[in-house]
């Protein structure tokens, strides 16, 4: 009885270690305002409702680039009230047949709100499987990728959409898998990536003279 009651314990706690490590730690104040004079927080004194709010992320924004997309975050960065919340929020906003490449949020899952528009949102689960989960969204669809994994976003409507992307971390990362691979300084070994992705060295060479983002 003892042993099982020992094996229970053990096995909260080392759930609750996991749940730590997997996401931001909560804060111990109300919150916890960025100082840009280097202090931990801003005094609560001085304190403001501007502090926590953020305008104009609504409005139309340039997607005139390679993908067609554009991205205006909300987040510690941009607002200082978001500082110890463990919270990012985006709004994304694709051109016609704009995408988000094929990426990682090591630090974050992903909700996705289609407030305009449709995309199809895709995320790949890890080894053995590498299952692929897609989707189409609509407007006021929502849909969820899991941590860490390998997912793309594209816009499928006739003309641009606009969805928002929440963060459950204050700093979820970016990883791009074709900046990370073709666009790293200094280049990575261009024999190598051929080997790896059963292609020509030419083309390989020709992949990491391009501006990718």
């Amino acid at each position: 009885m003892a042993s099982t009651a020992i094996l229970f314990i053990t096995l909260a706690l080392f759930n609750s270690i996991c749940i730590s490590l997997g996401f931001d730690t909560s804060p111990l104040l109300d919150f916890c305002v960025a100082d840009s004079t280097g202090k931990a927080c801003k005094d609560p004194k001085t304190v403001t409702a501007n502090d926590f709010f953020l305008g104009g992320p609504h409005l139309p924004a340039n997607t005139s680039n390679p993908n067609g997309v554009s991205i205006n975050f909300a987040g510690a960065a941009t607002v200082p009230g978001f500082n110890t919340l463990g919270l990012t929020l985006g709004r994304v906003e694709f051109a016609r047949n704009g995408y988000l490449p094929p990426h990682i949020h090591p630090r974050a899952s992903e909700v996705i709100y289609v407030v305009e528009g449709a995309v199809e949102a895709g995320f790949i689960t890890s080894s053995p499987e590498y299952k692929y989960y897609t989707k189409i969204l609509k407007t006021g669809d929502v849909y969820i990728v899991p941590i860490g994994l390998v997912h793309h976003v594209r816009n499928v409507a006739k003309g641009k959409s606009v969805v928002t992307a929440t963060f459950n971390s204050q700093s979820p990362g970016f990883i791009s898998l074709p900046n990370n691979i073709f666009a790293a300084k200094p280049p990575v070994d261009t024999n190598f990536l051929a080997a790896t992705f059963k292609l020509d060295e030419k083309t390989v060479k020709d992949l990491q003279t391009k501006s990718w983002l």
